[in-house]
Parts: C-alpha cells; structure tokens; sequence
C-alpha cells in the first residue's frame, strides 16, 4: 500500500452544553458535501496540532474561546474519499467561553444525542455518531 491519496488533517469536536446537547453545523453552499451536518472544525495547517486547528476554526467559524486543556481526545476518523483519504481526530468540548454564533453562515443545531442520527452526516462523520450517543 501507499503512493495513494494525499492525507487530510481535519480537526473535529463535539461541543457539549450544559443540557447534554451536541452542536452540528451545515456545511455552507459551495463547499465540498454541501448540505451534510457534521460536527465543527477544519483542516489544520502545514505544521498545526489538531488542537491548535480546533482553537482557530472555533474562533473563526463559531466566535468561541477554547483552551487545550478543555479538548479531550475522544475518536477518530480515517475515510477514503475519492481524491483524498480524511483522518480526523474527534474531541469532546464541554466548556469554552463567549456564545456560539455563526460567523460564516452556517445553519447551527444544538442535536440531542439520540436525535443525531436524524441529521444527514458525511460518511467520514456517521460512526462518530454511535460512539457519540454511547458517551452521553
């Protein structure tokens, strides 16, 4: 094996609030898989920790404030897309500061985890979703 696809970092999290609610955001028109739910993050940089891609995306796309110390390591993803193959981490957030707000026009839901299900996910984000309900 190898010589294949690139290999993408992406970055996700499971931002819980204080009634056990899952955030899911849209991905916006105009991007790849337009349309899904899938839980917030992004891409991480050349040379950038999953953790510090998840403090920037936070505080770009959602207007947050999380510290390392509040993202625990919680699962992962490894995908094989067409062009490219996705590994993304998951973290569990359950503190962070300011109020989520959609900074880049993304529809937001705040998901009970039973309910997670009904929402339609990128194939890399499906199997998070069962480990997901297990821990809530």
């Amino acid at each position: 094996m190898g010589g294949g696809s690139p290999i993408v970092l992406v970055a996700a999290v499971a931002l819980i609030d204080s009634d056990g609610r899952v955030l899911l955001a849209e991905r916006p028109p105009g991007k790849h898989l337009a349309g899904l739910w899938e839980f917030p993050g992004g891409k991480a940089q050349p040379g950038e920790t999953p953790e510090a891609t998840l403090i920037r995306e936070l505080a770009e796309g959602l207007g947050i404030d999380v510290h390392a110390s509040c993202l625990a390591p919680f699962t992962f993803a490894s995908h094989a897309y067409p062009d490219f193959h996705l590994l993304m981490p998951l973290y569990v957030c359950r503190k962070w500061s300011g109020i989520v707000t959609a900074r880049e026009g993304q529809r937001l839901a705040w998901v009970r985890p039973a309910r997670l299900s009904d929402y339609d996910m990128p194939p890399a984000d499906k199997p998070l979703v069962a480990m997901l309900r297990d821990l809530l």
